[in-house]
């Protein structure tokens, strides 16, 4: 029983695993899932109501496909409805951009038609134009929503997650209210006012009220819903959209977003961009102008004067002919101005960026520096060499020195020095102007080629080093062969009958021991090894081992191979490694 409760546990927790592998989230269906990782198989939908899956093609109730038989979402078909969940993200945030541009114009369109005294605010017109307002407003809130729930269905799927309610984290939900919030503010139908009382500047600090419609106050929100442009922007982008591109962003760990975009627009049209959003921002910031100083100033009625006093202020010169009455016209002087010094900012750099010398240019202007630098310093060193030699022309060859040409001449060979000076540190300033980073590059290149060109040739050292290690091994192996042939060399000259003589020279042997000798080289090497043994009635020496490493002169190989007899080998020079038995004095000799 135990071993089966193990058993089980091991079961439920291998499929609890399967599960959030899969990625699939059953309501009733958790039996059946669990049966198909199984390998059961069967149909489900026996416990309860139908499953809910998260993009399984072909799943019912309780989790079962077509056939009765349950189909896991495989990664292909991940990667496709990730891929249509993308598209439709695209498609409902270019929806929501049309929603909120129709909305802001028909908004400006109220607002000039009922300012020009066409319509009033209570007539059939404006109600419903600001109905129309109203609608689109629905719309566009309702195409928020449905953006962010593809953004949390695109969550789900990337991070394989059963539950939507893991997406929606504090900063999501706080960026849903948020662009609700914006995009819910718009103009309401009727005409509601409210008594609007400012202190006028242009006319002797005059304090004068107003009744100004409360649309005035909903309408400027209504251009927050311009941020949807930088969505659309970021979805559209090519490098948002290519496959390639994201991948090689991610393995770079480079996230793709509206600030990588405009960055990357910045990077290939710059000036397009600064003329777009700074010619936008000119009219936006003209017309929200008027619109909250045209009920107090009759000046800024009209559009030309508010737009003088955006450029002046924009460009940050501000005459003061023309200057804002209320708190809201100046707080949107003041947004104006800070947009204008950060555009006047972008306008220089980019400017500087084009006046600056391409990489080309910048070799080309380098290389002619580089010239005529050293044609001055060719002509500084002969003008050091031509007055060096005239100074010791008028002081030493010359009979009558004259000082006032010698001084003369040694003031030039000091401006010549001086100028010689001045055009190396040119050069050396230059020098060091050019190391750039394609130099430093350049420079690796050519330190990489060397160090290729060395790790070569010392893989070619290293195989001329390993064949003459072969060489001496082969040397090695025949050097101490050589023993053993010279001992052969010499058994078969000692089997030879030796040369019969009745006169013995000095050391030589004579015919007893030289015939017991034979006697002990004739011993098979199994019967004693290759010492000779001993023989009764002589006198027994130690023998001596052979050297392991014991090397002939060529010359006195070939004198072995060529003596007829063993009489004339002298054997006590101890070169074959035997020692002599001692020497028997012959009769009527005196050496022993």
């Amino acid at each position: 029983i135990p071993a089966a409760m193990k058993a089980q546990q091991h079961s439920s927790e291998s499929d609890g695993a399967g599960i959030a592998l899969v990625g699939v989230h059953t309501d009733s269906g958790t039996d059946d899932l669990r049966r198909f990782l199984k390998g059961q198989g069967g149909s489900a939908g026996s416990a309860g109501g139908p499953a809910t899956t998260l993009g399984v093609p072909g799943t019912g109730g309780g989790g079962s496909g077509p056939g009765g038989r349950f189909h896991k979402p495989s990664v292909g078909y991940r990667l496709g409805r990730r891929k249509a969940l993308f598209e439709k993200r695209k498609r409902i945030s270019d929806y929501a951009l049309v929603m909120a541009l129709f909305g802001i114009i028909m908004m400006v369109i109220e607002n000039e038609l009922s300012a020009a005294h066409v319509y009033e605010k209570n007539s059939v017109y404006s109600m419903a134009v600001k109905t129309l307002i109203t609608v689109s407003t629905i719309m566009l809130m309702g195409l928020i929503v449905a953006y962010h729930a593809l953004e949390v269905q695109l969550f789900m799927i990337d991070n394989c997650a059963d539950d939507w309610r893991i997406a929606m984290t504090p900063r999501r939900v706080a960026q849903i209210l948020a662009e609700l919030a914006v995009c819910a503010v718009h103009p309401l139908p009727g005409d509601q006012r409210f008594t609007w009382t400012t202190k006028l500047a242009n006319h002797s600090n005059r304090i004068r009220s107003r009744e100004v419609p409360v649309d005035v106050t909903l309408s400027l929100p209504m251009f927050l819903r311009l941020y949807l442009i930088c969505r659309v922007m970021l979805l559209h982008s090519k490098l948002f959209t290519d496959a390639s591109s994201r991948s090689i962003g991610a393995l770079n760990r480079i996230n793709f977003n509206t600030r990588f975009v405009l960055k990357t627009l910045m990077t290939i049209c710059p000036g397009t961009v600064l003329l777009v959003f700074m010619v936008s921002l000119w009219i936006i910031a003209s017309w929200t102008l008027r619109l909250c100083e045209r009920y107090h100033d009759e000046e800024h009625a009209n559009l030309l004067n508010t737009m003088w006093l955006t450029a002046i202020t924009f460009l940050s010169v501000g005459y003061g002919d023309i200057v804002p009455n209320t708190y809201c016209g100046r707080g949107i002087a003041v947004t104006t101005g800070l947009m204008g010094a950060g555009c006047t900012a972008l306008v220089v750099a980019v400017i500087a960026r084009k006046l600056e010398l391409t990489r080309a240019e910048k070799h080309v202007h380098n290389f002619m520096m580089d010239t005529q630098l050293t044609k001055r310093l060719k002509n500084a060193a002969a003008n050091v060499l031509r007055e060096t030699w005239l100074i010791y022309k008028n002081t030493r060859l010359v009979k009558r020195v004259n000082p006032s040409k010698v001084r003369a001449h040694q003031r030039k060979f000091l401006l010549a020095i001086y100028s010689l000076r001045k055009v190396k540190m040119d050069q050396r300033k230059l020098m060091d102007n050019a190391s750039t980073i394609t130099d430093m590059a350049k420079t690796q290149n050519s330190v990489y080629e060397m160090v290729s060109d060395m790790n070569a040739r010392q893989e070619l050292f290293d195989e001329r080093l390993a064949s003459l290690e072969e060489r001496l091994v082969a040397i090695h192996e025949q050097l101490e062969a050589l023993p053993d042939a010279v001992a052969r060399c010499c058994n078969s000259s000692l089997s030879q009958p030796p040369v019969p003589s009745q006169s013995y020279p000095p050391g030589s042997l004579l015919p007893s021991q030289q015939q017991q000798l034979q006697q002990q080289q004739q011993v098979p090497p199994d019967c004693g090894g290759p010492y000779p043994a001993a023989v009764p009635g002589q006198p027994s020496y130690p023998p001596h081992p052979p050297p392991k490493h014991t090397h002939l002169h060529p010359d006195d190989a070939a004198s072995l191979t060529s003596r007829p007899s063993w009489s004339s080998v002298n054997l006590s020079g101890g070169r074959l490694g035997v020692m002599a038995p001692p020497m028997v004095a012959r009769s009527g000799s005196t050496e022993n």
